[in-house]
């Protein structure tokens, strides 16, 4: 059976269609934007249900064992399902441009090429040639600590979590969570409900911040808040490899 009922090319309309001017300043004032809907509900189940499929994944990480929270996910193997490896491809040229965007401001270099493949092949020549997407399963009381996303030395700014379930009716809790370090202030946290199919869009370390002296970086971490019943599925994109 095939992992959605939607094709890649409409997946990709559907990335390239968002405001993405409008995002991009979401993304500058709080860290994070949603999209609009990328995934049908029967896309969505249907990449749940890669969960109980094991030949998809390379390995299941159980996160109490890590004392990374409660909870376990799976990182795909390689080849990626079709939508998923469509879904990194279209998202990828529209978060360029806001990485490049974001390391001007912090002075940084910027060395992610054009293509998303041409930033694979980098990271596999540096060492990092696993697959980071990840399929998520959280169980009543299952948690996920404040972290970041980082495998190595090359890192990609921004990253994806879209929503494969509906929160009130799938699932309850289970808010995303993003925290922002401040200086010389206390953190700033930003919840967001992740609703079915829609994606989010947020940083993957920090982002830049407005001080008077120009522009800093904000260091930031993120998790997913008790569900308290029910099951919540969700699929992370990320673009640098482990």
């Amino acid at each position: 059976m095939p992992a959605t009922t939607t094709r890649p090319a409409v997946l990709a309309d559907r990335v390239a269609a968002a405001d993405w001017p409008a995002l991009a300043g979401e993304l500058d004032s709080l860290g994070c934007a949603l999209t609009p809907p990328l995934l049908t509900p029967a896309d969505c189940r249907a990449l749940s249900g890669l969960y109980d499929e094991p030949g998809h994944f390379r390995s299941t990480v159980d996160m109490a064992r890590h004392r990374f929270g409660s909870g376990r996910y799976r990182y795909f193997a390689e080849p990626l399902p079709e939508p998923v490896q469509a879904l990194r491809e279209a998202f990828y040229p529209h978060l360029l441009r806001i990485a490049r965007d974001w390391a001007a401001r912090l002075g940084r270099p910027a060395p992610w090429p054009d293509t998303l493949a041409d930033w694979l092949a980098m990271c596999h020549e540096a060492g990092q040639s696993k697959s980071a997407q990840i399929l998520l399963r959280y169980g009543p009381g299952d948690w996920n600590a404040l972290h970041r996303d980082l495998f190595g030395e090359l890192v990609f700014p921004l990253q994806v979590v879209i929503g494969l379930d509906t929160q009130g009716t799938d699932y309850t809790g289970g808010e995303f969570l993003l925290v922002e370090q401040r200086p010389r202030a206390q953190s700033r946290g930003t919840s967001t409900v992740l609703p079915q199919g829609r994606g989010l869009v947020f940083t993957t370390r920090d982002r830049p911040v407005r001080s008077a002296r120009g522009w800093s970086a904000g260091p930031v971490r993120h998790g997913v808040s008790a569900v308290r019943s029910g099951r919540r599925h969700s699929l992370g994109l990320v673009f640098h490899d482990a």
